[in-house]
């Protein structure tokens, strides 16, 4: 199964690729140095896609083969016509194919809410091939709080008739977890979700996704998922407002699992990765050592 791949080699290439179940899904790849220390794969959130990578993945491709896909029905790939695989079983088979279509043997995951839960379960399907895992706002106990929240936003079909609209609903929605955000970071997340159609902007994800989370259920008890990630360097950020992953469920992910953790102020769920505490504890987590070895990157540490 080929990828198309289309940009410039040396900067960020467009590609698109075929699921198992022949959906033509999308991603980009952020490509620096000729001889990258390793790919990170950046897995967005329920209602995201992966344009919300763009600033981390140009930050990395420094050094580092960044790829960021959207999941099916978000951004540039295809609405899936059964809305019951908008599911993490089927999401992570697609990440598969697309690592397997690139040729990407070993990555670490950065995820962001459902990325992040993704990437948990990708530990479980195949350690060997997760070299570290970044978990973003998201553990294995979730905070009812959050939950309700977030399926009372979801499946919105509301259009704006213009980008300034937009952004003061976007803010309308999030502004608790985002206190600091001036007018500026609202526009900027604004074009990462919303998308023209017709003579207005609409949210870059297919309604279905409502249906489909209404039917989900999780685990009863999601520790035994996240036993795998004891041998693989996990770095847990949290924001301090979070109504999605308490204190609590992240100091313990501290102390069973030995992940480290980072609670990034005046973020709720979920932080962007371009806050000032975040930048360091990333580039720290990505340097070292173990997580280079499972890499097979000893030398560049």
């Amino acid at each position: 199964m080929n990828a198309i791949v289309s940009g410039p080699a040396d900067q960020i290439r467009d590609i698109t690729y075929r699921s198992a179940d022949g959906l033509l899904l999308a991603a980009r790849e952020f490509v620096g140095p000729p001889h990258p220390a390793g790919a990170v794969l950046c897995l967005h959130g329920l209602t995201r896609n992966g344009r919300d990578f763009d600033e981390t993945a140009r930050r990395l491709s420094a050094e580092w083969r960044v790829i960021a896909p959207d999941q099916r029905g978000r951004g540039r790939s295809e609405y899936d016509p059964t809305p019951a695989n908008y599911n993490p079983m089927t999401q992570t088979a697609d990440m598969w194919t697309l690592l397997d279509t690139l040729g990407v043997d070993r990555v670490v995951i950065i995820g962001t809410s459902m990325g992040a839960l993704m990437g948990v379960l990708m530990a479980n399907q195949n350690p060997g091939r997760i070299a570290g895992l970044v978990l973003n706002d998201a553990g294995p106990e979730v905070d009812p709080k959050g939950l309700a929240r977030i399926k009372a936003y979801v499946g919105n079909t509301t259009t704006y008739p213009d980008w300034d609209t937009a952004t003061t609903a976007l803010a309308g929605v999030h502004g608790p977890a985002y206190p600091t955000y001036s007018r500026e970071d609202w526009e900027r997340l604004a074009r990462a979700t919303f998308v023209p159609e017709g003579e207005g902007l609409r949210l870059d994800y297919d309604p279905a996704l409502k249906a489909a989370l209404a039917a989900a259920s999780a685990p009863p008890d999601m520790w035994p998922l996240f036993e795998p990630l004891k041998s693989i360097p996990t770095l847990v950020l949290r924001g301090q407002l979070s109504d999605l992953l308490s204190e609590a469920t992240a100091d313990q992910m501290v102390a069973r699992l030995g992940a480290t953790l980072i609670t990034v102020p005046d973020r709720g769920h979920a932080p962007d990765l371009s806050e000032p505490s975040v930048t360091p504890a990333l580039d720290a987590f990505l340097a070292q050592p173990q997580l280079r070895q499972r890499l097979g990157d000893t030398d560049k540490t």
